[in-house]
């Protein structure tokens, strides 16, 4: 059973874990509109990257899991979303504002198998 997870630190860590890069600040990005398969992708990403933080800070998995899952998460942010890692990172930030945690949680439970065969990252 899941424990109770603050929204906060688990949103905010998932956001700074993919920015991988160091880029300009979101305010600074083009924007740019994902659509179709694109942001099936990002939606992908934005599950992976915050059921691993959530799952760390519940303690269900170890710093070595938490890793593997966040390393997919920017492989498959490289290998299928176009754009400037600033503005994925902006993707990403809608795409995290509009799913609330238990959400994610869901959609990770339902869609995460499926996510690593329509977005491989080998």
């Amino acid at each position: 059973m899941w424990r109770v997870i603050s929204l906060l630190p688990v949103s905010v860590c998932a956001l700074s874990t993919v920015a991988l890069l160091s880029t300009p600040s979101v305010a600074t990005a083009a924007p740019h509109i994902y659509e179709g398969r694109e942001a099936a992708a990002l939606r992908c990403a934005n599950t992976l990257a915050l059921t691993a933080v959530a799952l760390s800070a519940a303690e269900m998995i170890g710093e070595g899991e938490k890793n593997v899952m966040l390393g997919i998460t920017v492989r498959i942010l490289d290998r299928h979303v176009d754009g400037t890692w600033a503005q994925k990172r902006a993707a990403m930030e809608i795409m995290r504002d509009r799913r609330s945690v238990p959400d994610t949680l869901e959609d990770y439970r339902r869609i995460a198998e499926r996510c690593l065969v329509q977005f491989p990252i080998n």
